[in-house]
């Protein structure tokens, strides 16, 4: 028998197994194995030289040494019992910087925060929005949800159909009305949440550039470092320029080599939104060369054309469902004030929603299975409107109010460029 045929036999298992492993996790394991092999044949190879035995000797000792190495190094790697002891894979560490990546509420918790019922304290972490039946015309908030045997079930990871369709004939009915190509229940992926999609997003995206600009939601720079599929490139806007987005900034980044632009519209935290001729004109530099991802989570939020529910979106000019390479975030979160419940979607085409569905099943697992029962009705295009319309006014006010006090105090705003949703000083 051969010197090496059982170790070789345990290394063609390995290599066996190994080829069920994603790419990354093949070459991890492979150098691991090397790595270890080696360490173990270098172990070997200087006593038996300087014994200068024969080479029918050097087999079975070597062969002895090597099996029982081998041995022990596989008790090593499964040992678990006990912990890690005598393992030679170092344990990992987390990598944020505890003084920099703090969850707000777990701090302010530690001082005296006991949540949102108390008084004493006002939250103004995560955008939250003012939840609860506090806005004048909007509808009563659940108290409680039927939990049927079949919310029980998991949920697919692209969400339940019932509310995929809901999702789908509500663009269709507020913004596709006078467009040949509809969207479908097949076009809508449902997500636990607006950072959930992007991460889905993040994991199927091809070799690309992706760029973002800068300053925009916060989360876009911590989330794009994640992922190694794609080169994150940031695009800051200038202050002097009041934070503009201009199309020509765009055209030289396609010019550049990008091919996918992540963005907020309106956008967070600046408060400015594009125009619809400015979207317009977007869709139609970037829709044979460009995946644009539009986050539309404030596009209700929305004060242009009078306080009416109307709102702005990108499916308005996506000429194609499945071919325009579109993808828009929304949800339940900031339009319909429930942050809590984790229900958001993703429209575009099949063949990314599919891609999507996917990525849900090793990501997150997908969404809650009796809020998505419970959302459908709120999405009734009409139900919608009306509940636009009694956002928009409330928080019209409320933002009016600030910028008459604000300006008071000697801050500047340009009266013509107020923001959307959000109050800096944009002078």
């Amino acid at each position: 028998m051969s010197l090496y045929s059982s170790e070789n036999e345990s290394q063609l298992e390995f290599e066996r197994l190994e080829q069920t492993l994603p790419d990354p996790l093949r070459r991890s394991a492979s150098s691991l194995l090397d790595k270890l092999y080696s360490n173990l044949s270098q172990q070997v190879d200087s006593p038996l030289s300087r014994a200068r035995l024969n080479q029918e000797a050097l087999n079975t000792l070597a062969g002895g040494i090597l099996k029982d190495q081998h041995n022990r190094l596989l008790l090593k790697l499964s040992r678990s019992e006990h912990g890690r002891e005598g393992s030679p894979i170092p344990v990992p560490r987390p990598e944020f910087n505890s003084e920099i990546h703090k969850p707000a509420m777990n701090t302010k918790q530690l001082t005296g925060f006991e949540g949102n019922g108390d008084k004493d304290w006002a939250n103004l972490g995560q955008g939250a929005p003012e939840h609860g039946d506090t806005v004048p015309g909007s509808f009563k908030r659940p108290t409680l949800i039927p939990v049927t045997d079949v919310s029980k079930e998991y949920a697919p990871t692209a969400g339940i159909k019932e509310l995929r369709e809901a999702v789908a004939h509500y663009y269709n009915e507020t913004y596709r009305q006078n467009l040949p190509s509809k969207y479908s229940y097949k076009n809508v992926c449902i997500v636990p949440g607006g950072r959930a999609g992007l991460i889905r997003i993040a994991s199927i995206i091809s070799d690309c550039y992706l760029s973002f600009f800068l300053p925009d939601y916060t989360a876009y720079a911590e989330m794009l470092s994640l992922f190694k599929n794609f080169s994150p490139i940031p695009v800051p806007l200038d202050e002097a320029d009041n934070y503009e987005v201009h199309l020509a900034t765009i055209a030289l980044e396609l010019q550049r080599g990008v091919s996918a632009f992540l963005t907020s519209n309106p956008r967070n935290p600046t408060g400015k939104c594009m125009t619809r001729d400015q979207l317009r004109r977007l869709h139609d530099m970037c829709r044979k060369k460009c995946l644009l991802i539009m986050d539309e989570f404030y596009s209700h939020y929305y004060y242009d054309e009078g306080c009416n529910g109307d709102s702005i979106s990108s499916s308005l000019y996506v000429q194609d469902v499945n071919k325009d390479p579109v993808l828009i975030l929304n949800g339940l979160t900031k339009a319909f004030r429930l942050p809590g419940w984790r229900i958001c979607w993703i429209v575009g085409p099949e063949e990314y929603v599919n891609a999507l569905s996917s990525a849900g099943s090793f990501l997150d697992g997908g969404s809650n299975a009796p809020f998505q029962y419970a959302a459908v009705d709120f999405l009734h295009p009409l139900n919608v409107r009306r509940e636009m319309k009694a956002l928009q006014m409330h928080f019209k006010t409320k933002r009016d109010y600030v910028i008459g006090r604000l300006s008071n105090m000697g801050f500047h705003f340009h009266r013509e460029k107020y923001p959307e949703f959000d109050i800096l000083p944009l002078a």
